[in-house]
């Protein structure tokens, strides 16, 4: 009976005849990748990959069985490991398991049957750690929207600006081309957690670039450390929290926190952020992008080169923006409010500058059905060509 199965296995042996038999005789069914040697084999899990197994055999030259799996194990963490080797003495055995956390040891030999009972233990293990690892992410991310959804309702021009960096940072983490797109985005969404303790004149002052006296500069810093240590206690955060933490301390080593650290050893995150905010102060303040840029170069020992050349080329490609009055139902993803969205008593809906995704169409909606608000919005939007 084949077996239905996007699922693949390496199998790696330095002897051809022996990755022929094992084609032949499990192609009906798995999925089936072969190589014949530990090079490459990581040369396949780098760019081949993901596997959901890899099976190897212990005696190979340059690369033996233990330590191609050991380094699999680095490269490729979620691949289920087995060994499958005619060398069956217990030194091996346990050398191999330590080293490379294996699941199964095979001896040579095999039949068929064994071989299979193994792999398809190996694929249910996989399967086991992939569905754990996106229950943890989903859980990361429920994490992340439900602060937010606290900073929406607390204080909505907070959350505007969040907003604001989320949309900025994405494209910016993109014009880098990183990885792990969502970690940049949760940092910048959260990044005014910490701020909810702060008085909101000051926290305004501070959005719009205005001076503070050094007793309100350093209680506006404190909130990167209450922000980052809040976050710090949720599991596989630890990235996000140490972006939010550092995001007051500029590439020269100045600013908060006062330590020792600069330059590249600044966690990518909050090099990536320090500008993103800066440029947010002087628009909100209402100074044109470009020309805010230009600020920002005057001091470029403030921010990692890399980063504030990309962002310059960022802005730079910004489209032209247009202003206009629409009706509720117009809203989509491509405007952003030009002005603050207030309630008829005078209470802050939505801040300028946040962009009118589906989740603020809806906050707004329900305002409009109770009543709380009119149906003509002011938004910008790219001009028309």
């Amino acid at each position: 009976m084949t077996t239905e199965t996007t699922e693949t296995i390496l199998f790696v042996d330095d002897e051809p005849n022996i990755l022929s038999s094992i084609r032949r005789n499990l192609r009906n069914k798995f999925s089936i990748d072969t190589a014949q040697s530990g090079q490459e084999a990581l040369d396949a899990l780098a760019n081949k990959g993901p596997y959901a197994v890899i099976v190897s055999d212990m005696q190979m030259p340059e690369m033996n069985g233990a330590e191609l799996l050991a380094r699999a194990k680095l490269s490729a963490p979620n691949t289920v490991r087995m060994m499958l080797t005619g060398n069956a003495d217990q030194q091996t055995a346990i050398d191999a398991i330590n080293k490379g956390d294996i699941l199964r040891f095979l001896n040579k030999p095999t039949t068929t049957e064994t071989i299979t009972l193994a792999l398809n233990a190996g694929l249910a293990q996989h399967r086991l750690i992939t569905a754990e690892q996106r229950l943890l992410q989903d859980t990361v991310r429920g994490s992340v929207q439900a602060l937010a959804e606290i900073l929406a309702l607390s204080n909505p021009e907070l959350f505007g600006r969040s907003m604001r960096l989320k949309s900025r940072m994405r494209q910016l983490a993109e014009l880098l081309k990183l990885d792990d797109l969502w970690q940049w985005e949760s940092a910048a969404l959260l990044s005014q957690v910490g701020c909810v303790s702060l008085s909101a004149d000051l926290v305004k002052r501070k959005a719009m670039g205005f001076e503070l006296d050094s007793f309100d500069a350093q209680r506006f810093a404190a909130h990167a450390a209450a922000g980052g240590d809040l976050l710090a206690s949720i599991p596989r955060m630890e990235v996000i929290a140490d972006t939010i933490r550092y995001q007051e301390k500029y590439f020269d080593g100045s600013g908060m926190p006062r330590n020792a650290v600069k330059g590249e050893a600044i966690p990518l995150g909050a090099r990536l952020l320090r500008p993103i905010l800066d440029l947010d102060a002087y628009e909100t303040a209402g100074v044109a992008s470009e020309v805010a840029m230009t600020h920002l170069s005057e001091n470029p020992q403030r921010y990692d080169p890399q980063i504030l050349a990309a962002l310059t080329e960022l802005i730079r490609a910004v489209p032209a923006w247009e202003t206009r009055e629409v009706s509720l139902h117009a809203l989509n993803d491509d405007m952003k409010l030009a002005a603050d969205l207030h309630t008829v008593d005078g209470r802050l809906l939505v801040a300028s500058g946040q962009s009118t995704t589906a989740s603020v169409r809806r906050h707004i909606t329900n305002f409009h059905e109770n009543g709380l608000i009119g149906a003509r919005i002011v938004v910008r939007l790219p001009a028309e060509a």
